[in-house]
């Protein structure tokens, strides 16, 4: 992305046809990054996404013309009182190659993937540059949550290196153990060990037995559909106003979402084997909290917003205790995002 900003719409305009004549010049991210630390960002902004040194300058054309175009998002930003949150997510948002362009361009970004590949060490018998072209490994929770976690983790701190500094961070579902690593309130290589014996124990224990479903109705709604099934579903994470997800046995879910689409209510499977959320995690829960005794959560200096009681919590609280509650418990987003806005 190439950002382009001024006092004004017409300040943009300018500074985006000036810049389409030199944009060519030099490598697509030397010019990505000069935009946004050589020089000062104004609230009038225009963002330029592009491939190559063609579509930056399309994009930028686009932008001194005043002319709409799919790689350009033009805008004004407050730069009184606005406040940033990083968001981290759970499982199912990694495709295969994910990071590697980055890795390879980014010093910023390779330094901090080095980090947790060093974290990872003794706890896996993979290398994150091995498997992030690897879809056959993506595929198993062993490795793409402790993939994810290194992405996500690496992601903030290039971020930050760019002068995007979280003012609160939030996480969904297994999001929150880099999200506590982030806010401070966990090491690095306590993170690591949380979302590499967690996951382990998921691939080993509950992987092949179970399954989730997302459905577009709202929580209450979903609770009334579930009475009928003795326990053998619950739900598992309710993400907004009609965006909820199930969780449970494996043919209960299947049957669920078929009576849905009968009614005319969408819902799918989510492409995951197990079911977290639900009480098949108590299954292994003394054994989680058991190898995660020995993390030493501290006091972070973010925010730390809990998915898993939908408020703010101080992260020395995040013991083994709270990483079995994460895994069990519901995820309560719609609720935490809803606490964030409230809080400013």
């Amino acid at each position: 992305p190439v950002v382009v900003s001024g006092r004004s719409v017409g300040v943009v305009g300018e500074l985006a046809g000036r810049l389409g004549g030199v944009a060519g010049s030099g490598r697509l991210v030397d010019v990505g990054l000069s935009s946004v630390v050589s020089r000062s960002v104004f609230e009038h902004r225009a963002v330029v996404l592009a491939e190559d040194s063609v579509g930056l300058g399309a994009g930028l054309d686009a932008v001194a013309g005043g002319v709409p175009s799919p790689g350009v998002v033009s805008g004004v930003v407050s730069v009184e009182g606005g406040r940033s949150v990083f968001v981290f997510p759970g499982q199912g948002t990694q495709w295969v190659g994910m990071a590697v362009r980055l890795w390879a361009e980014s010093a910023v970004f390779a330094e901090s993937m080095a980090r947790c590949e060093a974290a990872f060490a003794g706890l896996v018998d993979w290398r994150l540059s091995q498997v992030l072209g690897d879809g056959a490994a993506l595929e198993r929770v062993d490795v793409v949550q402790p993939v994810s976690f290194a992405v996500m983790v690496s992601l903030a701190q290039l971020w930050r290196s760019l002068g995007v500094v979280p003012d609160a961070v939030v996480g969904h579902s297994q999001g929150e153990i880099a999200a506590a690593v982030v806010a401070g309130g966990l090491s690095l290589e306590d993170g690591a060990r949380v979302v590499a014996l967690r996951a382990r124990l998921i691939g080993r224990e509950l992987a092949g037995r179970g399954g989730m479903a997302s459905v577009a109705l709202p929580v209450a709604v979903v609770e009334e559909r579930l009475a009928g099934w003795a326990g053998r579903l619950g739900v598992a994470v309710v993400n907004g106003p009609s965006a909820t997800v199930v969780a449970g046995d494996t043919d209960a879910v299947v049957r669920f979402v078929a009576g849905c689409e009968a009614e005319g209510v969408r819902a799918r499977r989510l492409p995951v084997d197990y079911a977290s959320h639900s009480a098949h995690v108590e299954a292994v829960g003394g054994e989680l909290e058991e190898v995660l005794a020995g993390i030493r959560p501290r006091s972070g200096s973010v925010p730390f917003y809990s998915t898993v009681e939908a408020a703010a919590v101080d992260t020395a609280s995040l013991d083994a205790g709270y990483w079995l509650r994460n895994l069990r418990r519901p995820v309560r987003f719609q609720e935490t995002v809803e606490r964030l806005l409230a809080d400013g």
